[in-house]
């Protein structure tokens, strides 16, 4: 059984003909445990379709399942009580300003039924669980941003919720906070076995926690997988052009585009970017195709990296000799693929 169930959900804000179609037919299954990343450029629909996951926007079209129940066919009051199990975090934090952290932390907890030393022992938990069971007394205006990310982590946390959706969580932080945030996503999700959502509009962010991920581009779904395949033989332009911001891989086409002397060619000579899976990463591959086909390879950029445990490598380089084409087939026969960028 899947967590949550998305299928085949709309949203559209306005009348059909003249409306806005933030999210069109999308379907997406996540299993229990898992960190999905939905990722997209300012306007693709992301923000709205996880805000239809625990239907804080209502789809027009299509139905929305959690945990086993359809919550599009729900009536307020019940929708209400389901939706204490979804957690949530956002970009700006969204504490209480007059209120501490623990009250912060507590407020979630307000007509459980917990006793006042249950909810205080749940709050210090979560602190705990955090990394700030020091700030208890502290008010959101004495903490640094990453500070603040937490304790709304952790309020999101105290209904014992199943799902946890992150809107943009880690945008408003620095790279290092940002870090610090990613690592205790992942570090409560191996705890817990939460179910985690996570919005980003930052190729690095999927890459360094979530299990797989889908791309949007004008409300659609263009592509989905696990973040290593995806990664690795990206399908779609928008997803080349994300992972082209995580890798120096993608300056190329800037060189290029601008007619750098450094990517100059003589006839004959090509510029290619060759990108290796984890089957052929640690092979010499380059050293083979140079000896058997006497070729020259200069290597303009280079980039190695380990996904989920799993290597992934890639490089530009400049190739030059007769058999240019036979070390260009030849490759893609190692199960490198070849993308050839310029041919002088």
């Amino acid at each position: 059984m899947f967590m949550i169930r998305l299928d085949h959900v709309s949203k559209t804000f306005g009348g059909e003909d003249t409306g806005v179609h933030a999210v069109r037919d999308v379907t997406l299954h996540i299993a229990p445990g898992e960190i999905f990343g939905i990722i997209g450029y300012s306007g693709a629909g992301k923000s709205t379709l996880v805000r239809c996951i625990n239907l804080l926007e209502k789809p027009t079209a299509g139905t929305v399942t959690v945990d086993g129940q359809e919550l599009t066919r729900m009536p307020g009051r019940e929708l209400r009580t389901v939706r204490r199990k979804i957690g949530m975090i956002f970009q700006q934090f969204n504490l209480m300003p007059s209120r501490t952290v623990a009250e912060n932390v507590a407020f979630p907890l307000k007509g459980s039924g917990l006793s006042k030393e249950a909810t205080a022992a749940k709050v210090k938990e979560l602190l705990e669980l955090v990394g700030l069971p020091d700030k208890a007394g502290s008010y959101p205006s004495q903490l640094s941003g990453g500070q603040k990310q937490r304790v709304a982590i952790a309020r999101a946390l105290a209904s014992g919720p199943k799902v946890l959706l992150c809107d943009e969580a880690t945008s408003a932080l620095d790279p290092q906070t940002t870090q610090s945030i990613l690592r205790l996503i992942k570090d409560i999700n191996q705890k817990t076995g939460i179910t985690v959502v996570i919005i980003t509009h930052e190729m690095a962010v999927v890459k360094e926690v979530c299990h797989r991920v889908a791309v949007m581009d004008s409300g659609l779904v263009v592509e989905e997988g696990s973040v290593y395949d995806v990664f690795s033989n990206p399908q779609q332009p928008v997803t080349r052009s994300f992972i082209a911001t995580t890798s120096n891989l993608g300056k190329i086409e800037q060189l290029i585009a601008a007619g750098d002397p450094m990517v100059e060619l003589e006839p004959g000579q090509i510029i290619a970017r060759l990108n290796y899976g984890q089957g052929n990463v640690g092979e010499a591959t380059i050293s083979q195709v140079s000896r058997k086909f006497e070729v020259d390879v200069s290597i303009l950029y280079s980039n190695v990296e380990i996904l989920g445990s799993q290597p992934l490598g890639g490089l530009v380089a400049r190739l030059s000799g007769e058999q240019v084409s036979q070390a260009v087939e030849y490759l893609s026969q190692q199960n490198v693929v070849v993308e050839v960028l310029k041919r002088g």
